[in-house]
């Protein structure tokens, strides 16, 4: 447990946090909608803060990041909580957990963490995922901070549903981010996450123009956001705010936590993905088996230069970054 950041104090002993655009009110012994955020005595509280729900060492892919070191290997550690409640929660037993036990979780300070992924030959840095980083932001730039002075990278896979000084604070750190942007209406977000698009898309257009590597997840729910219509108008959104190069995944849902509505049909995913190639140069299909949608092909000269199998991958043809065949910039951290 450990003093939050971001909040002010109100009346009556309640705090306001100022982490996420929920902006909680919390009443004494109570927390906010992430259920890890507790006011103690008129003191805003991180309660995961060193308790952590899962580590493993992971494909960079599997983050889903297609264009940030592929073919590597990442350190990825998760916590608990979450700003949002999506009913289709796919981590629902740790993000959506309440009543949490300590004898569920494992304790690591950041120290122990940045030597256990010192010890992987190869591993690039950290990757905050599995549940909302967002909500253990203590914990994950203490380890952020010491990982840049190791010369790992840091990568953040999230919602996007934070405030912009904790985001801005967060930029100093991260090299790499996977934004979840779950729909393009705010209908959606209110009924369905309970939560809010604008600060989401706000959140894009601020990593995008501090030069931070983006790569944009959508998950496709039948019947919920997979109308073409309105995933046109998304996808041109990218393209015009953010740059036709944004890498967007496309992927399948499956039943799961509070929905049960049948699984995506691969027909809907490829169906989209072409919508989606019309605007932007790089689009992925996800968790389906399908043909399409799985290698990187230059958006110059149109060669293959990623095969993939799975998590699998094979640099056919790249050249530090570039396209061995017309020298396009295709990965820019080079």
């Amino acid at each position: 447990m450990r003093k939050a950041y971001y909040f002010e104090k109100s009346e009556d002993g309640k705090v306001i946090c100022k982490l996420c655009p929920h902006e909680c009110l919390i009443r004494e012994s109570k927390a906010g909608i992430c259920k890890v955020r507790k006011n103690m005595k008129g003191e805003l509280f991180a309660l995961t803060y060193e308790k952590v729900s899962g580590l493993n060492f992971d494909p960079i892919e599997k983050k889903p990041l297609y264009h940030f070191y592929p073919g590597s290997v990442i350190f990825s550690i998760g916590s608990f909580g979450c700003n949002l409640q999506c009913k289709f929660c796919q981590n629902w037993q740790t993000s959506q957990c309440s009543g949490f036990e300590d004898h569920l979780m494992e304790k690591y300070s950041s120290e122990e963490l940045i030597e256990i992924s010192s010890e992987k030959k190869g591993n690039i840095g950290i990757a905050y995922t599995y549940n909302e980083p967002t909500v253990w932001f203590e914990y994950m730039i203490d380890i952020a901070k010491q990982a840049k002075l190791k010369g790992l990278k840091n990568v953040m896979v999230t919602n996007g549903f934070i405030s912009k000084e904790p985001l801005t604070d967060l930029l100093e750190y991260m090299d790499a981010f996977n934004v979840d942007l779950k729909a393009f209406t705010e209908k959606f977000y209110h009924e369905i996450t309970y939560s809010t698009l604008k600060p989401v898309k706000e959140n894009l257009k601020i990593i995008k123009q501090n030069k931070k590597h983006l790569e944009i997840t959508n998950l496709v729910i039948p019947t919920l956001n997979d109308d073409e219509k309105i995933f046109k108008q998304m996808v041109k959104w990218i393209a015009d705010e953010l740059g036709e190069e944004t890498i967007l995944h496309l992927s399948g849902y499956f039943p799961t936590y509070k929905m049960s509505i049948d699984k995506t049909p691969a027909t809907t995913l490829i169906n989209l993905y072409k919508i989606a190639k019309k605007y932007l140069n790089y689009v992925y299909v996800g968790n389906v088996d399908t043909v399409a949608g799985k290698d990187t092909y230059c958006s110059q000269c149109g060669k293959v230069v990623i095969k993939r199998n799975g998590y699998s991958t094979d640099l056919i043809g790249l050249d530090r970054g570039s396209c061995k065949f017309c020298n396009h910039k295709i990965i820019n951290y080079y």
